[in-house]
């Protein structure tokens, strides 16, 4: 078993002391939205855990979103300048995301985003205090935060394809009855704020071979000819919505 040196303590002490706030944050985030009952329920109180559940994760990354966002742009200013400067950031943008959708009916693949960012980020802060713990520390657990590093842009696609599908899913809800009139307005907004991206490119990107896939099977033979009318109409439609990519 592989023990610290001092130094090593030291340096890995000074990484937590550094942030001791957000380790705060972590610990009262855990309490809040990891803590199942394990006594049997019956359906009507699962479906009403699982709403509490689901809407602790939003909470939770409500918090961290806005954390991060002032974390960001640390100077509050109550200007179109600062606005503008805010709406550009991902974590402005998850911060819409989670109160579009807190209160809601539950819906599962919102719930993915929102852990796969958990995750990346846990895993970019994981390797920083392993890098501070030497070069040699946790070798096997080293190498699983590599792996996922790895396979980061597979990661952050699949978030683009929840972040996309989410979109008929709060239409669907509104004609079920389950969503509300004005749902699925507020989050076409935040998925153009998604579209036009800088720092994340990858729902745009998507986008884009999602409509060269379907144009590509489209013009097939074997394709029905109302089909494909109907197809390059929905892809025309969706084109006047898109917003220009900054």
């Amino acid at each position: 078993m592989q023990t610290l040196t001092e130094d090593e303590i030291s340096s890995l002490e000074s990484q937590v002391e550094a942030h001791k706030f957000h380790k705060q944050l972590q610990r009262w985030l855990t309490q809040n939205t990891q803590n199942p009952r394990v006594c049997p329920l019956s359906q009507g109180q699962w479906l009403s855990e699982a709403t509490n559940f689901y809407q602790r994760a939003l909470l939770a990354n409500a918090l961290t979103s806005a954390l991060r966002l002032q974390q960001r742009l640390p100077h509050f200013q109550l200007s179109r300048t600062f606005l503008a400067q805010a709406l550009q950031e991902d974590s402005c943008h998850y911060l819409f995301y989670s109160l579009i959708l807190i209160n809601s009916y539950p819906i599962t693949i919102s719930i993915f985003p929102v852990f796969l960012f958990s995750l990346l980020h846990a895993t970019s802060y994981t390797k920083k205090v392993l890098d501070t713990m030497g070069p040699d520390s946790m070798v096997f657990l080293r190498n699983f935060l590599n792996k996922l590093t790895a396979n980061q842009q597979n990661i952050l696609m699949f978030i683009a394809c929840n972040e996309i599908f989410l979109m008929p899913a709060t239409v669907f809800m509104l004609l079920s009855g389950q969503g509300s009139l004005l749902q699925p307005f507020i989050y076409y907004r935040f998925l153009t704020l998604r579209y036009t991206s800088r720092r994340n490119p990858y729902c745009r990107t998507l986008f884009t071979e999602l409509r060269l896939a379907l144009e590509h099977l489209i013009m097939k033979q074997s394709c029905p000819a109302f089909l494909r009318r109907m197809c390059q109409s929905s892809i025309a439609f969706v084109s006047r919505l898109a917003p220009t990519a900054a």
